[in-house]
């Protein structure tokens, strides 16, 4: 019974907690994104012109976000269920806008005027095979010109 009470009063505090810190980071979010609006982002084809630019260089933005004890509950359960994980949909996307902030933020300060080809990658860290909270990474990175 001790076991049961632990569990359910760490799945709350994982939920309260969790929910908290989330809110708190989608509107650092929204701020920064508002202040970063003024540079453009572009993507371009292979075939396409590239605009003239007299200096290029490469940024790259990098987040680590982990999920919470609720969040690792819930996707538990999605494994044998099955369907969507909208639990861990707000990861990506927090881990995402996080690693183009960074990325704008940077190219900013750098004086850039443009970004262009901004390109993601992802990974987990932790997770079913290691014991542990899951967290996934997300790289951002692109060619700022000015």
């Amino acid at each position: 019974m001790e076991e049961i009470i632990l569990f359910l009063i760490l799945l709350g505090t994982g939920y309260f907690f969790g929910v908290l810190a989330e809110k708190k980071h989608y509107k650092d979010i929204r701020s920064r994104e508002q202040e970063t609006l003024s540079l453009a982002i572009a993507s371009f084809g292979a075939k396409q012109p590239l605009p003239d630019a007299s200096e290029a260089e490469l940024f790259v933005g990098a987040v680590v976000i982990s999920s919470d004890y609720f969040k690792t509950f819930v996707m538990a359960l999605r494994n044998i269920l099955g369907g969507r994980v909208i639990a861990y949909e707000s990861l990506l996307d927090r881990g995402r806008r996080e690693a183009l902030l960074r990325v704008k933020e940077q190219a900013i300060a750098w004086g850039a005027t443009e970004v262009l080809n901004i390109r993601y990658e992802t990974s987990t860290l932790g997770g079913n095979n290691q014991k542990g909270i899951a967290a996934i990474e997300v790289i951002a990175y692109g060619t700022a010109i000015r």
